[in-house]
């Protein structure tokens, strides 16, 4: 009993530091995989597409582009002041990396200006803005803008000629027209160095690295996806061939804007439609980070809309092989909505977190 008392006593710190040293190694294994650090992040938001509306391309495409991303979280979205968040607060979120109140863009909870992720990173990143709303409208509107209330457009779009965006794609061209201080906006922007047209993405072909360019194809919100075609895919390829000309990291925000109405209006065919057409812009995305090693590319929402189910009619037909999919509100709802990442430093996207850690997990792995 004596002698095993010594060799415990004598083996114990030897134990101990071999624990220690496995557990840096580990650590640093941990560490080489969660420090691999992208030059370009492309941020794309299905504006009020939850887990369900993401699971439909399994059924209404013949693959979905989902399977592709290995890392994949959860995020709480609630805001400061609400249990169920509205987008101004959502993306305030994603863009600052603090939660605020509903209908906020770009202010804390305290309605102070708060710098976004675009201004944190123009220093060293071109900043890209897509959507298939309005430009001035509330997710877009976080990524550049500071205003209290995100029904402020005529606002929004006054910001935008003084913001570090290089490149924007959307609809919203009466805010920057039909104005009752009579300012002409659209001049502004050019006199910014924006080449701006109001017709089609392919006015100023080819691009030029050292000039900024603007699409606003719509007086408001640009159409719904069957009457749009691929624009918002199409300004994708723009975006990220203006990009490569310039030879600078960037950062991108695109928002497929419309999934969220079709959810408000309890609509099966829009919503559908909506979310295909944003599975062949994250499509766009994912290719390009898969031909250039150093982008990342995250896909989530900034809340749910409408509780939609991928349900059966089976009380009608008794049929579970039959998706008769259906809503629970025309309002969003409080669920978790899924994060998908791919590319260098996506593993540090898996796990459940608040909306903020969006913003937070991209600063540290490229600023």
């Amino acid at each position: 009993m004596k002698n095993w008392k010594i060799v415990s006593v004598i083996m114990l710190p030897v134990f101990i530091w071999v624990s220690c040293q496995n557990k840096d190694i580990q650590d640093n294994k941990s560490n080489d995989v969660n420090e691999q650090k992208p030059q370009n992040v492309i941020l794309l938001i299905g504006d009020g597409m939850g887990l369900q509306e993401a699971s439909l391309t399994f059924y209404y495409s013949e693959k979905s582009v989902f399977p592709g991303f290995e890392h994949i979280g959860l995020i709480k979205t609630s805001s400061a002041s609400h249990k169920i968040t509205d987008s101004g607060a959502g993306n305030t979120a994603f863009a600052i990396g603090e939660k605020t109140y509903n209908g906020a863009i770009g202010v804390t909870v305290d309605s102070i200006k708060a710098p976004n992720i675009s201004e944190r990173l123009s220093a060293s990143h071109k900043i890209g803005v897509l959507a298939t709303s309005s430009i001035t409208h509330a997710t877009p509107a976080a990524f550049y803008a500071h205003v209290k209330d995100r029904e402020s457009e005529f606002e929004i779009a006054r910001q935008l000629h003084n913001s570090p965006v290089d490149f924007f794609a959307a609809g919203g061209y009466r805010f920057f027209t039909d104005r009752s201080d009579g300012l002409n906006l659209m001049d502004s922007l050019r006199e910014r160095n924006f080449h701006i047209d109001t017709n089609e993405l392919n006015a100023f072909d080819p691009l030029k690295p050292g000039k900024k360019y603007g699409f606003m194809l719509s007086d408001e919100a640009m159409p719904v996806a069957d009457q749009r075609g691929r624009f918002l895919a199409d300004a994708t390829s723009k975006a990220l061939e203006y990009f490569d000309l310039a030879e600078a990291p960037f950062f991108m925000m695109i928002e497929a804007s419309q999934i969220d109405w079709a959810g408000h209006y309890n609509d099966n065919d829009y919503m559908v439609s909506e979310v295909l057409d944003f599975q062949k812009t994250i499509e766009v995305a994912k290719k390009y980070a898969e031909e250039n090693k150093n982008t990342l590319v995250v896909v989530t929402a900034d809340h749910e809309t409408g509780g939609y189910a991928l349900s059966t009619d089976y009380e009608k037909n008794k049929d579970y092989d039959r998706l008769s999919p259906s809503f629970a509100t025309g309002g969003h709802t409080a669920s978790l909505v899924p994060v998908y990442a791919f590319g260098p430093g996506a593993e540090n996207f898996t796990g459940i977190y608040e909306n903020t850690g969006i913003f937070h997990k991209i600063i540290s792995l490229v600023e």
